[in-house]
């Protein structure tokens, strides 16, 4: 470690932040530094902590070695404190009938990708965790192909030995997707990071699955767009990995989701056959629109290899409002306020409660840049155009008018670069505060904006004293909310206080019971209060369909036949 000039946090602590960051240890600093969370925390906060593009690559050249060592690898929970309890025993899941992982099998994938085979337990162990702490397998072999022809070889290989694969980008994932359950082999994009084409004059994007969110954006930025998408968990996130999960984000209220904004994609079935629908065109309207099954699927239907992505153009004017409101009543007028006056400029309509605000400062020693007592809500507006003057007139007019008719309480407005990610950083980091706060239970809803926070209200008073906090922030522009109750520890009766009563009271209300994250392994059971028994047995024969065997992210996105 002393050698190295680059640790990833999540290859260190199991992601115990937002895998978007990156330390930049200085000599003396080793391994024995990190003994404890209290150390690494010292270190956290006393050294400079920078975003990376290519943290991901180099942590992927450090890992390289010894790839045989200790092949023998067992699945067990005792390895040591800090470790997550395994999933199958956390949630009582059975091994499907899945073959075992044998030496012919390792060397076979040597064979087709030397030197990217890892099977070393110790090299192992972040890629069978998910971020959040919360679900663990015990993969015996991790495999990075550089090129779809690799990943078509290893999934007719593994489709004929009937061996279940997990597909995994930058395992950002919220529900548990992005990790094996069993021992299934983990398929990283990791190396499938090649940009395969840009035009400058359509926007349009042609790039390998395993290419950095952020890596693209800074990418296109230097040709004067952007990408139409935006995550907290950019700078580690895969864009096949958003692709596969529909993910949202803080654009969507402007440029759409991926469902639009995806032109094509190529994809290897479970079979090892490529599905090349990698086209350019904004116009396709001939036979059935094959990219759509995949986007969402989360690897269950197949393993997206390659995207085609329509790039807006980059804004040349941004500001960023950080408003505090006194009441949710208040948020949703200002919203109608908002779109009425900035229209057409209005690029992000974001909120979060006070309680998001208190975990922030608390954790992440953020400043609330509102002076003052606080407020109940908080709200961040971000317009986007391409007039400075024109923008700024527009946002000054409806500042005046939400502050002189009593709908805003206090507010301050960003212009400048560092100012914009300071406010949005409030927002962004919410996710890892709450990772800070304790055991985090997660949901990401869809409902009505004006049924949006009455589920929080409802929650907090169900739970009572018995969550230590509960909070709800979200993206009011297209009516998701990300509703979060945290505890010191995982608790099966606080769970089962939660559930199902969040997922009764959003059918309810006609929401959904999944935004933007996704199933998963943690909410595939769940399908049925956002789906009809109809969609639900059509989308089992599609998996059939494409996937006979099962073996693609097994345990993932649709419920066990049988089970409702």
């Amino acid at each position: 470690m002393a050698g190295s000039s680059v640790v990833y946090h999540s290859l260190m602590w199991c992601c115990s932040i937002l895998p978007r960051w990156r330390i930049t240890c200085y000599k003396g600093w080793t391994s024995a530094h990190f003994a404890s969370a209290a150390s690494y925390t010292t270190f956290h906060e006393n050294w400079k902590v920078k975003s990376s593009k290519d943290s991901r690559h180099r942590v992927t050249k450090l890992w390289h070695v010894g790839l045989f060592r200790n092949r023998v690898f067992y699945c067990t929970s005792s390895a040591g404190a800090w470790e997550v309890p395994l999933t199958s025993e956390r949630y009582g899941v059975q091994r499907l009938p899945f073959s075992h992982v044998s030496d012919k099998d390792l060397a076979f994938f040597e064979h087709t990708v030397p030197g990217r085979v890892i099977t070393d337990p110790d090299m192992l162990k972040p890629f069978n965790v998910d971020w959040l702490k919360m679900v663990r397998g015990c993969s015996k072999v991790l495999l990075k192909p550089r090129i779809s022809g690799e990943v078509s070889e290893i999934l007719r290989y593994c489709n004929e030995r009937n061996l279940a694969v997990t597909p995994q980008g930058g395992n950002t994932g919220l529900v548990g997707g992005s990790v094996p359950v069993f021992d299934e082999i983990i398929l990283s994009t990791a190396l499938m990071n090649q940009v395969i084409s840009f035009n400058g004059v359509s926007g349009i994007l042609v790039c390998q699955a395993g290419c950095i969110l952020e890596t693209l954006n800074q990418y296109v930025e230097e040709q004067e767009f952007i990408m139409p998408l935006d995550l907290g968990a950019k700078g580690s996130c895969h864009i096949g990995g958003n692709v596969a999960t529909n993910a949202g984000g803080i654009r969507l209220l402007r440029y759409g989701s991926l469902r639009g904004t995806v032109l094509g994609l190529e994809a290897v079935l479970a079979n090892g056959r490529v599905l090349n629908c990698l086209t350019s065109l904004r116009k396709d309207n001939t036979g059935y629109d094959l990219k759509q099954l995949f986007i969402g699927s989360e690897g269950t239907l197949g393993v997206i290899t390659a995207v085609s992505i329509l790039c807006p153009r980059k804004p040349k004017a941004a500001n960023v409002a950080f408003l505090g409101c006194g009441s949710f009543a208040h948020v949703l007028e200002t919203f109608k306020v908002c779109k009425g006056m900035l229209g057409e400029i209005l690029s992000a309509y974001e909120f979060l409660d006070d309680e998001c605000m208190k975990l922030v400062q608390k954790h992440l020693k953020l400043n609330n840049p509102l002076t003052g007592e606080g407020s109940p809500f908080y709200v961040l507006i971000e317009t986007s155009g391409s007039n400075a003057g024109h923008d700024e007139e527009k946002l000054n007019n409806f500042l005046e008018q939400v502050i002189s008719s009593g709908l805003v309480i206090a507010g301050t407005l960003a212009t400048d670069e560092t100012k914009i990610k300071a406010l949005w950083a409030l927002r962004e980091r919410i996710t890892e505060a709450l990772t800070h706060d304790g055991y985090v239970y997660k949901y990401d809803i869809s409902l009505p904006v004006e049924k949006l926070y009455d589920l929080v209200c409802d929650t907090r008073a169900r739970l009572g004293k018995s969550a230590k906090n509960v909070v709800g922030y979200g993206h009011l522009g297209d009516g998701n909310l990300h509703l979060n109750i945290t505890a010191d520890s995982y608790q099966q009766t606080l769970l089962n206080a939660i559930e199902p009563f969040v997922y009764e009271w959003t059918a309810k209300y006609q929401g959904s019971i999944s935004a933007e994250h996704g199933l998963g392994f943690k909410k595939k059971q769940h399908i049925y209060y956002s789906k009809p028994d109809e969609a639900v047995e059509l989308m089992q024969k599609v998996k059939a369909m494409l996937d006979p065997r099962g073996i693609l992210n097994p345990y993932k996105t649709l419920p066990t036949q049988g089970s409702h």
